[in-house]
C-alpha cells in the first residue's frame, strides 16, 4: 500500500508541475494580497491530492500563504495536532482579531480563499 501511495503521490506532483496555473497579479496588487494573506498559513503534505488542489488555487487566486509541511516537520505536526485538534490536512490556520480559526477541507478553503481574497 505504501509504495501506490508513493507512486500516486509522485504522479501528482508531476502533472502539478507540469501543468502550473497562471499566476498574473500585478506588483501593486501582489503586494496589497502578499499584506492581507499575512495571516495565513497552510498545514499540507506535500502529496497529498487535496493539498496540490489547494496550493494550485493559492496560485491561481495570486495568493502567497506560507505552507507548512507537517509531513516533514516535527513541529508543525504537533502544533497541528494541538492547536488545530487534529492531524489532518489540508488545514489553513487563519490568524483573525478574536484568535485562531483553524478550517479543514479543499473545498471548504477555496471557497474562503476566494471569498475573502479575490477580486
Amino acid at each position: 500500500m505504501f509504495i501506490i501511495r508513493w507512486i500516486l503521490g509522485r504522479i501528482i506532483l508531476l502533472v502539478n508541475a507540469l501543468t502550473p496555473p497562471k499566476n498574473a497579479a500585478q506588483p501593486e496588487q501582489q503586494a496589497e494580497l502578499d499584506k492581507l494573506t499575512a495571516s495565513l498559513s497552510l498545514y499540507q503534505y506535500e502529496a497529498c491530492p487535496f493539498c496540490v488542489k489547494v496550493r494550485r488555487a493559492m496560485r491561481r487566486f495570486n495568493l502567497n500563504v506560507e505552507v507548512r509541511d507537517a509531513k516533514r516537520n516535527q513541529d508543525y505536526k504537533t502544533e497541528l495536532e494541538q492547536n488545530g485538534g487534529k492531524l489532518k490536512v489540508p488545514c489553513l490556520r487563519i490568524e483573525e482579531q478574536d484568535g485562531v480559526r483553524w478550517m479543514y477541507e479543499s473545498g471548504d478553503i477555496i471557497q474562503y480563499l476566494e471569498k475573502n481574497y479575490v477580486k
